[in-house]
C-alpha cells in the first residue's frame, strides 16, 4: 500500500513537473550560422539582427502565446559542421524550423537532414542557385540567387562601359555560381568574359591571382567573397597598381566595413547589395527600416554590420509570421504556411515562388538588389 501511494506521489509530481515545463515551454527557432571561422564577422551580424527580431516579438507578446526562442548554434563556417548542427537542432533541440546557414556550401550540406527529417529551413544569405533547383520542398530563401542578382546588374551594364570582366571569387559553391551566372549575363550583352580566378575561403595572399588579371585587356574586375577576404583583395589590388574597375557581387561587402579597413583602396569600387541602410527613405520599408537601425544602434553594434544583419532580421520575423499563420510550431504546418506568408521585407516583398522540380519546389522571395559606389570614404547611390 505504502508502495502504490508512493507511486502515485511520484506520478503526481512528475505530472506537475511537465505541466509546468508545458505551461513553461517557449517556441524554438534554430539558427545555423558561421560565428567562428572565416565567415565569422557575417554571421554574427545575422545573428545579432535574429536577437532583435526576436526581442522585438516578445516585447509584443510572443508568438501563440508563447515567447521565441532562438537556439543557436555555430557551424564554424564549415560545411560537415553545418550539418551536423542541423541534425543536433532538430533531434536534440526538437527546433520545428531553421534559418541558415549563410555560406551557400553550408547550405547546401545542411540541405539532405531537411529532407531526412522533413523540418523546414529559412535561408537568409546564400545565393548558390543550386540551393533551390535541386528539389528540396523544405527551403525557403530570401536572398537572390546569383542568377537574380545578375538579372537586376543586366541594365546598369551600360553605364559601367564594361568591355571585358575577369572573375576573382571565393572558390565554393557560392563564388563558382556566381561567375557563372553573372558570366552567361554579361556573354548575352555582349560583354566578352576572360579569366575566371579562384581563391580558396581561408586564402589571405591573392596576388599571384590579381598579377594574372593585371596582365590581361579586361576593364573590370568581378569579385565575389566575404567581406574580410575582400578587404584584402582591394588592398593588394592596389598594391599591385592595378586600375581596373572593380565590381562586387553576393551582398556581404560591408561597405562601411571596407571603407574603415581597406582605406583608400576601397575608394571608387561598386558594390551589389540587397539593403540600403545608408539612405533609409530609399528602403521598400522606411519605418521599418529605422526602426531596426535605431535598434541596432542602441545595442552599440557597429553600423557597418546593418547591410547583412537585416537578414537575420527579416528571417526570423518571416519565420514569425509562418507560425502564426499556421496556428502551431510544428515543421510540416509552418513549411504549409511559408507558401502563404506575405510581409514587407526591408529589403522589398517577401513572398515565396515555386522554384525547382515540380513537387518538391523550393521557395524563393525576390528582393531589391541596389548598386553602391564608394566615393571618397562615403557611400553613394550612384544616379545610373
Amino acid at each position: 500500500m505504502a508502495k502504490h501511494t508512493k507511486l502515485l506521489a511520484t506520478i503526481a509530481l512528475l505530472s506537475t513537473g511537465l505541466a509546468g515545463q508545458a505551461f513553461a515551454q517557449t517556441i524554438k527557432i534554430g539558427v545555423n550560422e558561421p560565428l567562428t571561422g572565416p565567415f565569422a564577422a557575417s554571421g554574427t551580424y545575422v545573428v545579432n539582427g535574429a536577437k532583435i527580431a526576436a526581442d522585438e516579438i516578445n516585447s509584443k507578446g510572443g508568438l501563440l502565446g508563447k515567447k521565441i526562442e532562438l537556439v543557436i548554434e555555430d557551424n564554424k563556417s564549415n560545411p560537415t559542421e553545418a550539418a551536423a548542427v542541423a541534425e543536433k537542432l532538430i533531434t536534440a533541440d526538437k527546433v520545428p524550423v531553421i534559418m541558415g546557414a549563410w555560406g551557400s556550401s553550408l547550405t547546401l550540406a545542411v540541405m539532405p537532414k531537411l529532407m531526412e527529417y522533413k523540418v523546414p529551413m529559412l535561408v537568409e544569405t546564400s545565393s548558390s542557385g543550386k540551393i533551390t533547383t535541386t528539389g528540396n520542398p523544405y527551403i525557403f530563401r530570401i536572398s537572390p540567387p546569383s542568377s537574380v542578382e545578375a538579372a537586376a546588374f543586366k541594365p546598369i551594364l551600360p553605364k559601367l562601359s564594361m568591355k571585358k570582366a575577369d572573375f576573382l571569387v571565393i572558390n565554393n559553391d557560392w563564388g563558382r555560381g556566381a561567375a557563372e551566372d553573372f558570366g552567361k549575363v554579361l556573354k548575352a550583352e555582349n560583354i566578352q568574359v576572360g579569366l575566371i580566378e579562384t581563391m580558396d575561403q581561408a586564402a589571405q595572399d591573392m596576388s599571384a591571382q590579381l598579377s594574372k588579371i593585371k596582365a590581361t585587356d579586361s576593364d573590370t574586375i568581378m569579385v565575389t567573397t566575404a567581406v574580410e577576404q575582400l578587404t584584402l583583395v582591394l588592398k593588394q589590388a592596389t598594391a599591385l597598381g592595378i586600375k581596373k574597375q572593380i565590381v562586387t557581387t553576393g551582398g556581404s561587402q560591408n561597405p562601411d566595413q571596407l571603407i574603415e579597413q581597406a582605406g583608400l583602396a576601397a575608394n571608387g569600387t561598386y558594390h551589389l547589395t540587397t539593403f540600403a541602410p545608408w539612405y533609409p527613405d530609399e528602403t521598400p520599408n522606411p519605418p521599418v527600416t529605422k526602426y531596426f537601425l535605431g535598434e541596432w544602434k542602441k545595442r552599440g553594434f557597429n553600423f557597418a554590420g546593418a547591410t547583412e544583419s537585416f537578414r537575420g532580421y527579416d528571417g526570423i520575423r518571416t519565420i514569425a509570421a509562418a507560425i502564426e499563420k499556421a496556428g502551431k510550431a510544428e515543421p510540416e504546418a509552418i513549411a504549409a504556411a511559408l507558401w502563404q506568408t506575405e510581409l514587407l521585407g526591408l529589403n522589398g516583398k517577401i513572398k515565396f515562388e515555386k522554384q525547382g522540380p515540380s513537387g518538391k519546389e523550393s521557395g524563393q522571395s525576390m528582393p531589391n538588389v541596389y548598386l553602391i559606389k564608394i566615393d571618397n570614404a562615403k557611400v553613394v547611390l550612384p544616379k545610373l
